[in-house]
């Protein structure tokens, strides 16, 4: 039996804005995130990312439309056999005309701005919670997103270590111009947000 989980609804986040969405749990934040995402097929309705109608896109489609969209996820998604640095390059891999060497400098420099330029060869079990978080906004950062898109960042997080997450993600977000949605349960962050919206039941039920 299928059930709608997203009922008719508008989002627009602007360039350099910090969008925290709330709400609880199996209201549909996450699905809508992967939607946005491009990770699921939109079922029924319209659905306009970036200027682009994901329903009507192809798998070639879908995948251009996630080169422009970086995503952190909640468990970090680091590749366990991968350095920090080549995590990170891996999001630098995505940009054009660029060559290896400078690739490389890219995901060397984005560690350095997330305060890791000493751990560019640890592995991800080397790390601690925070690090690796850290280490997953450079690599996502690194492809100099259009989109930012970002499931429970703080999920597994102190407060400190989670509010300086939060800061450093807006600061770079603003720098690079980048449009941030981000879904969390945490209230120590919604200090952080230029726009805090609620959702219930497959809606956006207000916003503050």
């Amino acid at each position: 039996m299928k059930r709608q989980v997203l009922q008719s609804l508008s989002l627009e986040v602007a360039p350099g804005e910090v969008v925290l969405l709330t709400g609880p749990s199996g209201c549909g934040k996450t699905t809508l995130l992967t939607l946005i995402g491009a990770l699921r097929k939109v079922q029924k309705g319209k659905l306009f990312v970036l200027g682009k109608d994901v329903r009507g896109l192809g798998r070639r489609g879908r995948q251009g439309l996630r080169r422009n969209i970086g995503m952190i996820f909640q468990g970090h998604n680091l590749l366990r056999c991968l350095t920090a640095e080549q995590n990170v390059q891996m999001g630098a891999d995505l940009l054009k005309g660029f060559s290896y060497r400078a690739r490389r400098d890219q995901a060397r420099e984005w560690l350095r701005v997330v305060g890791l330029e000493d751990q560019l060869n640890k592995l991800p079990h080397d790390l601690s919670g925070g690090q690796k978080q850290r280490v997953a906004i450079a690599r996502a950062l690194a492809a100099r997103p259009k989109l930012l898109l970002a499931d429970e960042p703080t999920a597994a997080l102190d407060s400190v270590t989670g509010r300086e997450v939060v800061d450093l993600l807006k600061k770079l977000a603003k720098e690079q111009g980048s449009a941030v949605l981000m879904v969390t349960h945490d209230p120590r962050i919604q200090g952080v947000a230029d726009r805090l919206l609620k959702m219930e039941d497959g809606r956006l039920a207000s916003t503050f």
